[in-house]
């Protein structure tokens, strides 16, 4: 017979490994599932944060050429030209990543404190409105896409990486507040996603990072069961990244988010009431 919570684990690696790359928030809606299997709302939050260490790895080995050509122009670089040419995109990452550490370790913080003294359907009424308020971003930024610049500047990369940081907070969007931020910015579609994606490369695997130091160790589940959904999150990671991209060109997921928002506040009203 299956422990029932090797199972949980395998199916919430799947999970990740898939919203990882779509802009509804995998943390939001991987801890409403967690959430649904019984989990508590802190652990529920630091073991969906732990898992995209998995994606990060996944993200890492499928865009290992573009790394490499990134960290090629270390090299040659100067503070006078960090921004032009070659440079711009590691300036970009190093920079937007600098500022994603700060911000999401401030909004891990608060978020952690506002966990602690929300009720269950509380937390999940929070993950809801979280979730519109992305819905509601990637559906201005369909609807203002300029599309004229290809060259990352210091205020792409703080602005991006600010919005990064507040992607920790789950139902925010990570894939969907930077390329939606980007796009506002006036890349077109496809140089706002590889330059999220990128980005999530250091992020996520902070995240995972940030929930061991935290803890002390692993987020309230036995090794074998990290393991298992850790290893999960990567290898569907991997193998459904290229086909996702693709998908988020075709689909509204706008729509999803305000969708499974509303869902999610119904649900934590209901939790509340009962």
């Amino acid at each position: 017979m299956v422990d029932e919570s090797l199972l949980v684990a395998f199916v919430a690696g799947i999970l990740q490994g898939i919203f990882e790359w779509l802009p509804i928030s995998s943390e939001g809606n991987l801890t409403l599932f967690l959430r649904a299997m019984g989990h508590q709302p802190e652990a529920a939050l630091r073991f969906s944060l732990f898992l995209h260490a998995g994606t990060a790895i996944a993200a890492a080995v499928y865009y290992r050429g573009e790394l490499e050509g990134v960290l090629g122009s270390l090299r040659g670089w100067r503070p006078d030209s960090a921004f032009q040419d070659r440079q711009a995109e590691l300036s970009f990452l190093v920079v937007a990543t600098l500022a994603s550490g700060i911000v999401g370790i401030l909004a891990y913080k608060t978020l952690d404190a506002v966990v602690s003294e929300l009720a269950g359907g509380g937390f999940v009424a929070l993950i809801g409105v979280l979730l519109i308020g992305t819905g509601i971003l990637l559906r201005s930024a369909d609807r203002f896409e300029l599309g004229n610049r290809e060259t990352p500047t210091l205020t792409d990369a703080v602005l991006v990486g600010g919005m990064q940081g507040l992607a920790i907070l789950p139902g925010v969007s990570r894939s969907g507040t930077t390329a939606g931020t980007l796009l506002f910015r006036g890349y077109d579609g496809a140089d706002a996603f590889r330059l999220s994606f990128l980005l999530s490369i250091p992020a996520a695997a902070g995240a995972g990072v940030l929930v061991v130091l935290e803890t002390g160790g692993l987020p309230a589940v036995s090794p074998t069961v990290a393991l298992v959904a850790l290893a999960t999150s990567a290898i569907i990671g991997y193998v459904t990244i290229d086909a996702l991209l693709r998908v988020v060109e075709r689909v509204s997921f706008w729509a999803v988010c305000v969708g499974i928002g509303t869902l999610a506040i119904a649900g934590g009203v209901f939790l509340l009431v009962v």
